[in-house]
Parts: C-alpha cells; sequence; structure tokens
C-alpha cells in the first residue's frame, strides 16, 4: 500500500510545489493590479528589461518547465487534498491568531493605534516576503551561525529577531518604502517574528499562507 504524501518540516521542495502556485497567480496578477511587492526586486526589474509581452511569454515558460519538472520528479503528491487542505485550515489558523496576538499587543500592551487597512501591502507579498526574509535570511543565518559555538536555541532566537527586524525595516527603505511610523514597525516586527516560528516550526509553506491569508483578512476587514 502506497504511503500517503506528507507535508514535512525538512521537506523544502514539497514547500515550494505547494506556493508555486502562489507565485505564478502574483507574477502574472502583478501586471493587472500594477502594485509590485517592495521585496520582489526581481519581478520588477525582469519586466522592466523584458516589457510586458516578453513578461508574460517568459511567466508561461516558467510555468511549463515548473510543469514538466513536477512530472519528472513526481511531486505532484504533494498538491492532494489530503495534503493541501489541512496546511491551508492550519495557515487560516495561524492568520486569525496573528490579527488577535498584533492587535492585542500593539493596542492593548504599548497604546499603540494600528491601522491593519496598512499593515502589509497586498496578498501575493507573502510569496516573496517569505523566500527573502524567513527561507533566506533567517534560514541562511541559522545554517552560517551553526558554525559557531553557539547554541541552537541561541542562534534561532537571533536568527528570528534578525529577520523580523529587516523584514519591518526593508518596507521604509527605498523608492517604493513607506513613511516610517511606530505602529507600522513594531507591527511588523511582531507579524515577522509570528511567521519566522512558523516556518522554522512548520514550513515554508504553511509560513507562505499564513502570510497571504493573513493579507486577505487585513483588505477584507478594511
Amino acid at each position: 500500500m502506497n504511503e500517503r504524501p506528507k507535508l514535512e518540516r525538512s521537506d523544502l521542495a514539497a514547500s515550494l510545489v505547494l506556493i508555486a502556485p502562489v507565485f505564478f497567480i502574483y507574477e502574472v496578477g502583478v501586471l493587472f493590479a500594477g502594485n509590485v511587492n517592495g521585496a520582489d526586486v526581481v519581478t520588477r526589474a525582469i519586466y522592466n528589461t523584458l516589457g510586458r509581452t516578453n513578461y508574460l511569454l517568459a511567466a508561461a515558460a516558467a510555468g511549463l518547465v515548473f510543469l514538466f519538472w513536477l512530472r519528472h520528479a513526481r511531486r505532484q503528491g504533494v498538491l492532494r487534498l489530503d495534503v493541501v487542505v489541512p496546511m491551508l485550515l492550519e495557515a487560516a489558523l495561524y492568520a486569525l491568531a496573528l490579527g488577535a496576538l498584533v492587535t492585542l499587543v500593539l493596542e492593548r500592551m504599548l497604546g499603540l493605534g494600528l491601522d491593519l487597512g496598512e499593515a502589509i501591502n497586498a496578498a501575493g507579498a507573502g510569496v516573496h516576503e517569505e523566500l527573502v526574509f524567513r527561507l533566506a535570511f533567517c534560514g541562511g543565518l541559522i545554517a552560517a551561525l551553526s558554525r559557531t559555538q553557539l547554541s541552537r536555541k541561541v542562534i534561532v532566537i537571533l536568527a528570528l529577531i534578525a529577520s523580523s527586524v529587516a523584514f519591518s525595516a526593508a518596507h521604509h527603505l527605498g523608492p517604493y518604502g513607506e513613511p516610517f511610523t511606530q505602529h507600522a514597525f513594531a507591527f511588523r516586527c511582531l507579524a515577522g517574528l509570528v511567521f519566522g516560528l512558523v516556518f522554522y516550526f512548520r514550513s515554508l509553506a504553511h509560513a507562505v499562507y499564513a502570510h497571504m491569508l493573513y493579507d486577505l483578512l487585513v483588505y477584507w476587514r478594511a
């Protein structure tokens, strides 16, 4: 009897398969929404270089390559409903909990007002921000510090804090950055910490979908 596929924390390929649909929806959707996420310098550079038509052709080619790899690597089982649905439900719980937690901490404990409609830019931003700040920054920092004499606990804490601060600060840098406000910076630090915990203890896919679903919740409530 064949064993059902599972989403393991250490299976990065499975997470990439699961977030691929959101990635391609975002990559094409930015052409119509007109809003490229601030962390997504790659899409902006490619589009400015290729132009609209060639960009769409490149996206289509990338999609075909992904489908070919999916079949060749036999990873399509990761997209089964009994894998996707539990992951989405768990990510939705993280998204709802994040909204309640951040509102409690910022508004009740720190006394800061919070405009949730301005907290995170776009639903598709979850893909690139999680790839940049959780997978590359947090994961890379953990890997680098693992070569030192620091304990695993200290390494993880440092990586989570550093990646959360960088995640928040990045939203206020460059020509596409937002004006700095105390509540926006504090919010994103806390949000980045939550997404970092989800990434480390669950998986990249859980973090991406929790981020995306929270974005959608913010826009629905705005």
